[in-house]
């Protein structure tokens, strides 16, 4: 909750508010975090505050996500193989064929990176929708209350989002060939295409995977604000 806290006073220090302004806010940041709460600091202010730290966690956890390789060299949320399909997948390595499971699994990577940039204007439309108990509860909430915000009020719209532009990108890279390959050498293969959904797991995997980096950047608020301290939070917290 310090740590959080302090996060929010940074990003509030990165506004137009004059010097004077910015000592008391960071005075009555200082006072809320003794008595656990926000009730030191106006609504505006906090979700003020609150928005702005959250502008840069989002951007960050996109910015990790959208690139290449933000998923495939990411062993945290790297997207691998269904689980309907490892037995096939270990049985075509086994053959020799690998390289194909290679490609699929590199294929559904580099649709996750490409779908993922399209969550920052969907955080911010997210953000623009937070109300004062909606920020109060990210403040006093656990290490990932934020992130929990925006999984329950943006993962309708990101996978609206996502869906087409996944879909687009594994017909591009060839990853629909590849599957159907996959599928027409396992045993039982057309039961499977019947029950399983490629787009649909890619889809929820890019959405894990987003959430899951969403999260660490806000630990990272939370637990380790020192890298973005300025000398005067240091002032106002040093002794606290």
């Amino acid at each position: 909750m310090r740590a959080f806290v302090l996060g929010v006073a940074v990003a509030l220090g990165c506004s137009t508010v004059a010097a004077a302004q910015l000592d008391e806010i960071l005075k009555k940041a200082g006072d809320a975090l003794q008595q656990r709460d926000t009730s030191g600091l106006s609504e505006d202010k906090i979700i003020a505050g609150l928005k702005q730290a959250l502008q840069v966690s989002t951007s960050k956890a996109v910015a990790i996500t959208g690139k290449p390789d933000g998923f495939l060299k990411n062993e945290a949320i790297k997207i691998v193989l269904p689980p309907k399909l490892e037995t096939v997948g270990r049985g075509m390595r086994m053959l020799g064929m690998g390289a194909k499971v290679d490609e699929l699994e590199i294929g559904m990577n580099r649709a996750a990176e490409q779908a993922t940039p399209q969550a920052k204007q969907i955080f911010l439309a997210a953000l623009r929708k937070m109300t004062f108990d909606d920020a109060r509860h990210i403040l006093t909430g656990d290490d990932t209350a934020a992130t929990e915000y925006f999984r329950r009020t943006s993962s309708a719209d990101l996978t609206t989002a996502f869906s087409p532009i996944v879909h687009r990108s594994m017909e591009r890279v060839g990853v629909v060939q590849q599957y159907e390959h996959v599928i027409s050498t396992a045993p039982g293969g057309s039961v499977l295409a019947s029950q399983f959904d490629l787009d649909k797991y890619v889809v929820g995997k890019t959405l894990d995977g987003l959430f899951h980096m969403l999260g660490e950047q806000e630990k990272n608020i939370r637990k380790n604000p020192a890298a973005q301290t300025t000398a005067l939070l240091k002032e106002v917290f040093g002794k606290k």
